[in-house]
């Protein structure tokens, strides 16, 4: 017999749970009664349904017997207290019978009330004549049922009615109306407060990711043209030369435009596979190297695991780009530049090293004249996960070393190009 209600209290109990959190099922629930239940706690304000879950889930099983019996244990001492205070009045029995009858229906009042605020609030006259009926119609039954157990006499327990009916509708009223009442503006108020504050935090990260979105847009805009200008200023440089130089002005024309043709929807996403980056780094430097020959060596290394990961779009680019202008270049001898990817303490790192001319004595973190790209990175990085960073020394042979941190786990998911 324990073991089959223990099994339809749990149940319930699951039954509940579940149209908490889906108030969708509550149709599906067998039953009348339950379903009924079900479609009451389906009505529920979101807000409502989360904190009912909550204490469902924290009360169920034994908690909620071992909480039934601490809230008995203290309305009997409350029952022996008024034995002891007015002892012609309440027997013992009585007075704990009483004790308790009342502080259960209160808390379960204002279980109801601490759960269902918005309904209260919303059909107050409908609460409250429910409330006075229920006990004005227990105070008539017991004073009824007291005056018949005394005398007999229906006409006594009139009397008895006129006479107590009033003081018991007044602590009803006191002791149980008041109290709901009570909690119910305090949890409404606490509802709509909290209720203002998830709407502001929704419109806070709305704008936020507006403007995050908006940052980006420009960060891209200022890149690309950045890019642009100096390979097309590398083109007139060589067409400036003449005959010697129209040739390879010509095959670096080439370059760029197939360069241009396949990096175009990568230059304009942001976010995009590691491999893909790769790709149009490698892309760059062969146009780089038809204009400077055998004075510009590279070298990538893209383990195979990590080639589906995303980044911010075109930031080796830029790295890329400034090793080159600003290391290889003004270099008699050259240099080379060696790009990798590799897992470092559950970060990824992204290191694009140069043999160039390395960073001048006094420098802060941005090559000469290469704010404007090694700032767009660090913004890009920033917008994109605030632990991810970019950092740059000598090398141990010269030249700089670049390296990127960014979380792995910010490398999910790819998006579309925009247009």
């Amino acid at each position: 017999m324990l073991k089959k209600y223990r099994d339809w209290y749990r149940s319930i109990d699951d039954e509940s749970l579940l149209v908490l959190k889906h108030p969708e099922m509550a149709a599906q629930v067998k039953g009348r009664v339950r379903r009924c239940i079900a479609r009451n706690l389906s009505t529920l304000t979101p807000i409502e349904r989360q904190q009912l879950h909550d204490f469902l889930l924290k009360y169920r099983g034994a908690g909620f017997y071992i909480a039934a019996f601490k809230l008995m244990l203290l309305f009997s001492a409350i029952g022996v207290v008024l034995h002891l205070l007015m002892p012609a009045k309440f027997e013992l029995l009585k007075a704990v019978l009483f004790s308790n009858g009342m502080g259960f229906a209160l808390v379960w009042g204002l279980i109801g009330v601490w759960f269902n605020y918005r309904s209260s609030v919303r059909h107050k006259l409908k609460k409250v004549l429910l409330i006075v009926s229920t006990c004005a119609a227990g105070v008539v039954t017991g004073v009824m049922l007291a005056g018949l157990s005394d005398t007999g006499s229906m006409g006594m327990a009139f009397e008895r009615l006129l006479r107590v009916g009033g003081i018991a509708l007044l602590v009803a009223v006191v002791f149980y109306m008041v109290p709901l009442a009570i909690v119910t503006s305090w949890r409404n108020r606490q509802y709509e407060a909290l209720t203002l504050q998830l709407q502001q935090d929704a419109e806070r990260d709305r704008l936020a990711r507006e403007l995050s979105e908006s940052q980006l847009r420009l960060l891209r805009a200022q890149i690309e043209p950045h890019f642009l200008f100096n390979t097309l200023g590398a083109v007139q440089q060589l067409a400036e030369q003449g005959a010697p130089g129209a040739a390879r002005a010509a095959a670096l024309t080439a370059d760029l435009i197939a360069f241009l043709r396949a990096s175009l929807a990568e230059m304009r996403s942001e976010q995009v596979a590691l491999q893909s980056e790769f790709e149009m780094v490698a892309a760059y430097l062969r146009v780089m190297q038809a204009r400077m020959g055998s004075r510009l060596r590279y070298a990538l290394d893209l383990p195979a695991e990590f080639a589906q990961l995303t980044i911010p779009s075109m930031i080796l680019l830029t790295l890329a780009e400034n090793a080159i202008k600003h290391g290889i270049e003004p270099s008699l001898r050259g240099g080379e530049i060696t790009m990798s990817a590799q897992q470092v303490d559950g970060m990824l790192r992204l290191r694009v090293q140069d043999t160039g001319m390395g960073l001048p004595q006094g420098d802060t973190g941005h090559a000469p004249e290469g704010g404007l790209g090694l700032e767009n990175v660090r913004s890009r990085l920033r917008l994109s996960d605030p632990s991810a960073s970019l950092s740059l020394r000598d090398g141990e042979e010269g030249g700089v070393i670049a390296d990127i941190l960014l979380p792995i786990k910010m490398a999910s998911s790819l998006k579309e190009p925009t247009a």
